[in-house]
């Protein structure tokens, strides 16, 4: 295990090379005034336009850039945004706030997805098996803005329920409707992926031959059955931590949450390159790291896989 997790380190270092290579890339090296989210809608004076081009070694050659752009990551200079502020602070500030949505959002699809599919997946046909079939159908053929406004609307405005928007401080309470929201699509996806796999692996050997040695449905189904019926659900929660983090520009917008789908989006707006590059740069990071947990616990959940 120690080899097998010290080579999928290494591996990593060529993958985040590349992607920081081209995020570097495309957001500075497009054509068109990267500046231009300073200037409004006037064109930018040309001897501010050569300042930051100097300030921000745009005249370098390419691999120059990116050389010094490394660098400063590696040693957490992340810069400053063009209102003048440390982006290592507007990152403390949202990244709290994401990764907390993050979850009770995947909290949401391990409880309520992975649940559904093993229930469903034991029982097919069944009442209970038709109506998760319904709603993970439904959940998947809406789109997530339209699930958060109609539950903001319902449960928010006409309801009382819950607040419509989370409040600054983002209590635990209030973040568990806009992570349903956040999860809805992938709650979907992992219980019909679980019901699947419950549903095969069922009619494998090991599954008859523990049966047959006479041991309790329990354990059958909690030690033989669930373990290796996981693995596609793991593998897809897995590639969805990131995704949970990048994809929340619409929750976190529908709800009034401060967090990184917020920033990116409005340094998109206003071509914040200097903000862009270091979020997208660390969600990276989560995703390449979440997808190394993922394979370290195939072998927990299923102990015919060995890493040599």
């Amino acid at each position: 295990m120690g080899r097998y997790t010290l080579r999928r380190l290494l591996q990593l270092i060529p993958v985040i090379l590349g992607t920081t290579f081209l995020i570097h890339f495309l957001v500075w090296n497009l054509p068109g005034d990267p500046f231009a989210g300073r200037c409004g809608e006037r064109p930018c004076n040309p001897a501010y336009i050569e300042r930051m081009t100097e300030l921000y070694n745009l005249n370098d050659p390419l691999i120059i850039q990116y050389g010094k752009y490394l660098l400063n990551l590696l040693q957490g200079n992340f810069g400053e945004d063009f209102r003048g502020v440390p982006v290592a602070e507007t990152m403390a500030e949202v990244w709290p706030n994401t990764v907390k949505l993050a979850v009770v959002a995947l909290s949401i699809e391990i409880i309520i997805g992975i649940g559904a599919g093993v229930l469903t997946g034991l029982k097919r046909g069944g009442f209970l098996d038709n109506l998760v079939m319904i709603s993970t159908l439904f959940l998947m053929s809406l789109p997530v803005f339209v699930i958060g406004y109609l539950l903001q609307l319902t449960l928010g405005l006409q309801l009382g329920i819950i607040r419509p928007t989370v409040s600054p401080e983002m209590p635990w309470s209030e973040l568990i409707v806009p992570g349903f929201v956040l999860a809805s699509l992938q709650v979907a996806f992992t219980a019909r992926l679980t019901r699947a796999s419950i549903a095969e692996n069922m009619r494998a050997d090991y599954v008859r031959t523990a049966v047959a040695k006479g041991l309790p449905r329990r354990r059958v189904v909690g030690v033989h059955l669930l373990r290796n019926s996981l693995i596609p659900a793991v593998t897809f929660l897995g590639t969805e931590v990131g995704a949970l983090m990048a994809g929340a520009i619409v929750t976190e917008g529908i709800f009034n949450i401060n967090g990184v789908g917020q920033t990116i989006y409005r340094g998109i707006i206003t071509h914040d390159a200097t903000a862009v590059v270091p979020m997208v740069t660390v969600l990276v990071l989560v995703y390449l790291l979440a997808t190394l947990l993922v394979d370290l616990l195939y072998a927990v959940l299923d102990p015919r896989i060995r890493y040599e």
